[in-house]
């Protein structure tokens, strides 16, 4: 995604080592930068998150390994969209978020929630749950739990400089993450030898918003990769740093903020027609707040919409259940 000459590009990338040294004038900078990018794209790239490149390498290595498995093997772990577990061919098609009637995704996930129980027992029984790791790759357990660890960790540090950038306290979005939700998906894109050839309006994954704050994407570089969608440039490739993470910011995170900043749209290209076997893997963060937050926007002049208050979980519910095929 370039701009143009002298133009600042629509999607920075933000050092967070200079936003952690403290230093105000640092600080300030990077915080209007992430503004201004949230306002039009709702994308960021950001390094110095001190996530280890290597465990994210182990990660996809764990779990190729059981994607690339027979069909009944990994059956027994099928899951619906919100489940923990695999979501295998068919199960999902973002478009109908937007209520795009699309073929499904041409993908396969490993899919895992919020583990740790709540008090309430109608809470602890639709967002918590044991999270499912195949017996065929005995060491992915490790390995997710230790970078959930760190995504949790991540994400809480890039709330409070989105609490700055809207010039509010440092604790105005973690002040509801003390026992938040959340999802993480291993999302597999296998070529055509395993989808077939895509259907006419067929995607890795349809166009759509995520649904929640913040998402925290590690992805790899390819033809049939990641495009986001801006009004000034349509739909473009996204930029790629191999060091970086892509952040966006969700439905839930626009309406919090009145829609002064946008829910990042995006699309994953199908497998490209002059390179059919191209695989890649994603590894999706998908971070929310603690369950029966009240979610009312900020008001003008911070915000352009006044929306009437909405329960979190109530909202993504809606949300995650507009996406399940079938």
């Amino acid at each position: 995604m370039t701009a143009s000459p002298g133009a600042a590009p629509r999607i920075p990338t933000i050092d967070l080592l200079p936003w952690m040294s403290g230093d105000p004038q640092a600080r300030a900078a990077i915080a209007a930068t992430v503004d201004d990018a949230l306002r039009t794209a709702g994308f960021l790239l950001v390094t110095g998150h001190g996530v280890d490149p290597a465990l994210r390498t182990r990660i996809r290595d764990a779990a190729r390994g059981f994607f690339r498995m027979p069909t009944p093997v990994k059956e027994p772990y099928s899951v619906q969209v919100g489940g923990r577990g695999w979501l295998g061919p068919g199960a999902e098609a973002n478009g109908y978020a937007e209520g795009t009637e699309t073929p499904p995704d041409l993908k396969e996930s490993l899919s895992f929630a919020t583990a740790t129980p709540f008090d309430d027992p109608a809470v602890r029984a639709e967002w918590s749950g044991e999270n499912v790791f195949p017996a065929e790759s005995p060491q992915l357990r490790a390995l997710v739990e230790t970078y959930l660890e760190q995504m949790r960790t991540l994400s809480d540090r890039l709330l409070e400089l989105l609490a700055a950038a809207l010039d509010e306290p440092a604790d105005f979005f973690t002040r509801h993450t003390a026992h938040p939700t959340w999802g993480f998906n291993i999302n597999w894109y296998p070529g055509t030898e395993v989808v077939g050839a895509p259907e006419p309006g067929q995607f890795r994954i349809g166009p759509h918003t995520d649904f929640g704050t913040v998402t925290v994407l590690d992805r790899q570089a390819g033809k049939g990769g990641l495009q986001v969608f801006t009004d000034d440039g349509g739909w473009e490739d996204a930029p790629y740093d191999p060091d970086a993470f892509t952040i966006n910011i969700g439905d839930l995170m626009a309406r919090w903020t009145g829609d002064r900043w946008r829910s990042g749209r995006h699309r994953v290209l199908p497998p490209p027609a002059d390179a059919p076997a191209e695989e890649l893997m994603s590894l999706v963060y998908f971070y929310e707040c603690d369950p029966g937050t009240t979610v009312e926007p900020l008001p003008a002049p911070k915000g352009r919409v006044a929306y009437e208050p909405v329960d979190s979980h109530a909202y993504l519910r809606g949300k995650l259940d507009a996406i399940t095929v079938g």
